[in-house]
Parts: C-alpha cells; structure tokens; sequence
C-alpha cells in the first residue's frame, strides 16, 4: 500500500539519544552500523536498509541469551530508520513492517518511539473502528465444532478418567491466596472474564483482521517445538489468520502463535484483556503476558515453568494435563540445559518401554472452556492441546510469598 503521508514519523526518543546509542555501539565495535545509521539519518534509505541488515547479523552471531543488549537497540535504530524512509515515500506496509521489527527484535530503549510511529502509520491505513460484536453476528466468527467422543481417540491415554480440576466461581483474593497459591494447588476460575472486550471482539475474525491485519508476527510450525521439523516464520497477522481459516494445516505443518508478547506489540489488542486481581494476591509482580493463538491440534508438549502461570481461556477449548512437581524424576526431563524443563516423554505416542513410570503416575486434567481461567503452581508439569481454534492468554508472575 502506497499513499501520501501527511507528516513525516516522529522519533523524539531516537532524536535525543541518538548520540549515547552510538557511542555505545561503536564501543562494541559498530563503527561500520555508525556510519551507516548517520547516512541514514541524512536521507540515505540504501544505508537504512544496510545498518538494519549489519544489527540483524550480530543479533543472529550465537544464542539470544549471549547477544550484547546494546545491539538489540541498535535493531530497533535501524528499523525506525527504515520505517521512516518508507513512511516517507508513502509506503505504508513495509514501513510498519520495520517497525514491527523492531518491537519483535528490538530492545526497550526506542520501544517507545516505535509505539509513536506504529499509531501513526496506522492511522495512515484509514484508522482503526471497533465492532464489539454485541448482536453476536455470525459472520466472522471462528468454527468450533467439538465432539467429545472424537477428541478423546486423538487425547493421551487415560485423559479426562482420573481426578479433574477443581472449579471455583466468584473465589476471593484472600480465598485464592490460602487455598491455591500458597499451598500450590490449580484450580479453573470462573466468571473472572465477562468484563474483558476481547470476549466479545476476538470471537469476530473481521475484528481482528481490522485491528492486526498488517502487523507482522512470529509464528511456529510443525508439531511442536521438540519435533525435528519445527521451525519458525515472520507472517503478517492476516496471513497467519487466513491459514486457520483455510483450515491448511495438517500436523507437519500447523501454524501457531505460541508465547509470544503480542500485547506488548499490539495495543488494540491489549486494550482488550485485563491482568486479573489474583495475579497480584500476594503482592505480585508481572514477569510476562503472552498469546497463544492457533488452529484445533496444537500442542504444547509436556514441561513445566519457574512462574506461577495463570491461562485464560478467551476463544475455543483447549485440553489440559497437569502433574505436579514431586512427579519430575518420573516425567523424565531432558538432561540437556536449554530444554531442562520439557519431558523427553511425549503424551501423544508413550513409549512404554524407556518411560516406563510415566503410565503409573497420577495427574489431574480438564477441557478448559471459554470464559475460564486455569491456575497452574510454579513447576507443575503440563501438556496443552487445542481442540478447537484457540485464543489463550497467560500471565506469569512471581509472588512475594514464595520468598
């Protein structure tokens, strides 16, 4: 898309920092990405595109966790570099694709100048209407045909037979601290999401094209992310919406949007769910909101996590297993670092013969249906499958009384 901009992009941030950036930069030895960036800030759009490609290398030389932090900044330099030269000539498209970039990528120090910019050239698009689809219109709206006795011949052995998970409605913070946090018990919280607009909004695919269409997202494909095939892709936010749509996906090749910060990137989006007051019971502190967004049979294989983990549950079903964390040494975690806390066990296909505890063990489970919210403990091990299309949410906080 290609229009007249009616100003050019401001980045009052970059504007002000510009100069430490740089000097720290070429401290790590980024005289080339200075040069560059200085060309670009002139007018050079070749040299825009080149100090992006010279930060998408050094974000890229080794694991993430080793990347110097300042190079994530750099990125996000580039990125509004480019995305204002775009702008400029009245491309639209790439130009919030930079951005978007930089927000993916990026680090936090111009997060607020891509903000800025995204507004802007959204705004540039035509802006953004918002249907809360109150008369419950159909058209739009996801597929959610579900069969029980069908998804239990695709669920793992034994789901859905042993104890399920306890539900509770209108459960009190001091209720939930002293029943469930604290002695580390899941539980499925009811009626704690009718006030959210994303009820009404996400189930609307017209919505969700109207607010993210453009956006550029990261998305996972494959089985899942221990499967050898597994890899990941940049798609806009339509095209990843027109693959479930379409209903393409077969297993090798399932598209989804897994455990990403979607709502630190798209504020429509965020402007639509709301942190719940249980995150904050025992003076909490939020570590992380992410999207789970896919078609029916995704699967988050079975690991566990450091946070105390709340899932909501905003569009479709989604099957849930849980073990806890006294079961670990039976659930036989991975001995390699980066993958400690996923189990070599895979619940879809048990092979009896080398995990032979794992049939034995009990667990709790539940089909955790929309309007809900699953607690889940630090380290409770657990395995998540999508019966239908399926929009999560979780919120991963830490808690002062686990100190």
């Amino acid at each position: 898309m290609s229009t007249a901009p009616s100003a050019a992009l401001e980045t009052p941030i970059l504007d002000s920092e510009s100069p430490n950036l740089l000097h720290r930069i070429t401290s790590e030895g980024g005289y080339a990405f200075a040069s560059m960036v200085t060309r670009a800030a002139a007018g050079d759009a070749r040299a825009a595109e080149a100090a992006k490609e010279m930060a998408w290398e050094q974000l890229h030389s080794g694991p993430w966790h080793a990347v110097v932090p300042i190079w994530r900044d750099a990125y996000s330099m580039a990125c509004l570099h480019v995305a204002k030269h775009h702008y400029s000539a009245g491309e639209l498209k790439p130009a919030l694709g930079a951005l978007d970039m930089g927000l993916i990528m990026g680090g936090l120090t111009l997060r607020g100048d891509l903000n800025l910019c995204i507004e802007k050239v959204s705004a540039a698009f035509g802006g953004i209407g918002v249907s809360d689809n109150r008369e419950g219109r159909q058209n739009g709206q996801w597929s959610k045909e579900f069969d029980l006795e069908k998804v239990l011949r695709v669920l793992p052995v034994k789901s859905l037979s042993c104890k399920v998970v306890e539900e509770k409605s209108g459960l009190s913070l001091e209720g939930f601290l002293r029943e469930h946090l604290v002695p580390g018990s899941p539980v499925i919280l009811c009626d704690s999401m009718t006030h959210w607009p994303a009820m009404n909004r996400w189930n609307d695919t017209n919505y969700l094209k109207q607010v993210a269409g453009f956006r550029t997202v990261p998305v996972e494909v494959g089985k899942n992310y221990l499967s050898q095939e597994w890899k990941q892709e940049l798609i806009t936010f339509s095209e990843f919406l027109e693959r479930i749509i379409s209903n393409e996906c077969c297993s090798a090749n399932v598209t989804y949007l897994a455990q990403h910060q979607l709502f630190d990137q798209i504020q429509e989006l965020k402007r639509d769910i709301v942190i719940p007051d249980y995150c904050f019971a025992g003076g909490g502190e939020i570590k992380s909101v992410n999207a789970w967004f896919g078609p029916p049979g995704t699967v988050t294989p079975l690991h566990h996590d450091p946070h105390h983990n709340i899932l909501a549950q905003v569009v479709g079903k989604k099957y849930v297993r849980l073990y806890p964390a006294s079961d670990s040494e039976e659930l036989y975690p991975h001995s390699e670092s980066m993958l400690s806390n996923s189990s070599q066990v895979d619940l879809d296909d048990i092979d009896e013969q080398e995990f032979p505890k794992v049939l034995d063990l009990d667990f709790i489970d539940c089909i955790l249906e929309e309007g809900e919210m699953l607690y889940i403990p630090p380290k409770w091990w657990h395995y998540v499958r999508s019966l239908t299309t399926s929009f999560s949410v979780s919120f991963w906080w830490n808690n002062m009384v686990d100190d």
